[in-house]
Formats: structure tokens, C-alpha cells, sequence
């Protein structure tokens, strides 16, 4: 417990060092560089994307010829790159006039319910949350792109993760090394949608 302790101070305190406001910075990078999602040029939507350490890890990324937008519903406290737009929303009412049509290269998602502290009532209600990302999915990503989420485990999200396999041609699950031990969280990388 003490060694994990330190572990996450770890993770913590080197975010802040580097100007991001969470440890789950380390998360994504670490997916990224593992499964290469992220390129310069591309065109992200970040879902959930308070506080923000995805947010700026996708800008700095995709650089000035790209361009992130994150979706959330609480603000975020966070100086925003030109290539970066944030927009203040339920995922659920995105539309059109939001988003364009079938643009983006890359949708990802760190979304999390408010745990109550009981598994599979948590693992439900972040399941639901995936459901409706890959709605969005559905939407707005180009074909070819990728699909990152995170989700806690259960039986119900194994099949889910299972059943994304009609879409894409590639889907692998990984725990990063910043997720705490205790976590049931994983991360799920989808890459080239079909269609």
C-alpha cells in the first residue's frame, strides 16, 4: 500500500511539474506510444476531457496543422492552444452544428462515472457512458480512425468490448501504469473503423 502510495505521488506530482492538471496524462501517452493512435495533422474529439491533461496532451500532438475539440460538462481551468476548442455540453446534445460531419481521425474518452462505491452499479453506469461515446463514434468518426475509451470492468463491458470488433479492424484492451492497482479501470484502443 505505501509502495503504491508513492507510485501515485509520483504520477501526481510529475503532471503538475510538466503543467497538466492530472496524472491521466500519463495514461493516454502511454496508450499512444504503444499503439501509435495519435499523429500530427489529425483532427481529435476528446469526450469528457476535464480537467484537461488529455486536452493539452492532444494538442501539443497534433500541432498547428491539427486541431482537438473537448466535449464536457464541467469547465475546465486551462490555458488553450490555438489548434484547441473546448465546448461546454452534454455529450448527448452534440450535433452537427457542433462537430461538421464525418471529420475526425481520433475520438477518445476518459469519462468516468461519479463512483458510488459499488462495483457493478459503477461498472454499469460507466458502461452506459461508453454506449453513448460510441454513438458519437457512430457519428463523427472517419473511416480508418480510432476509438480510445476507458471502462470499468464487468462481464457486460467484456462483451461491449467484444462486439466492437464488427467495427474495427483492431481492438485490444490495456491497463497503463498510472492506473492505481485497486482499479477495475481499463482502456479499451479500437483502431481502424470500418465504417
Amino acid at each position: 500500500m505505501y509502495n503504491e502510495r508513492i507510485r501515485q505521488d509520483h504520477f501526481f506530482k510529475k503532471a503538475k511539474e510538466q503543467g497538466y492538471p492530472a496524472r491521466s496524462v500519463f495514461k493516454l501517452s502511454e496508450i499512444d506510444k504503444k499503439y501509435q493512435l495519435i499523429r500530427s495533422g489529425n483532427f481529435v474529439l476528446d469526450l469528457g476531457c476535464a480537467p484537461g491533461s488529455w486536452l493539452k496532451y492532444l494538442s501539443e500532438k497534433v500541432g498547428k496543422r491539427g486541431k482537438v475539440i473537448g466535449i464536457d460538462l464541467q469547465d475546465i481551468n486551462l490555458e488553450l492552444a490555438e489548434n484547441t476548442v473546448f465546448i461546454k455540453k452534454d455529450i448527448n446534445d452534440l450535433s452537427y452544428e457542433d462537430l461538421g460531419e464525418k471529420r475526425f481521425n481520433i475520438i477518445v474518452s476518459d469519462m468516468a462515472p461519479k463512483t458510488t462505491g459499488g462495483k457493478s452499479a459503477d461498472a454499469a453506469r460507466s458502461l452506459e457512458l461508453n454506449e453513448v461515446a460510441f454513438e458519437v463514434v457512430k457519428k463523427y468518426l472517419k473511416k480508418g480512425g480510432h476509438f480510445l475509451f476507458k471502462v470499468f470492468e464487468s462481464r457486460e463491458a467484456h462483451d461491449f468490448t467484444k462486439d466492437l470488433t464488427k467495427y474495427f479492424k483492431e481492438v485490444k484492451r490495456y491497463s497503463p501504469k498510472a492506473t492505481r492497482k485497486a482499479s477495475s479501470e481499463f482502456y479499451v484502443t479500437c483502431k481502424s473503423y470500418k465504417s
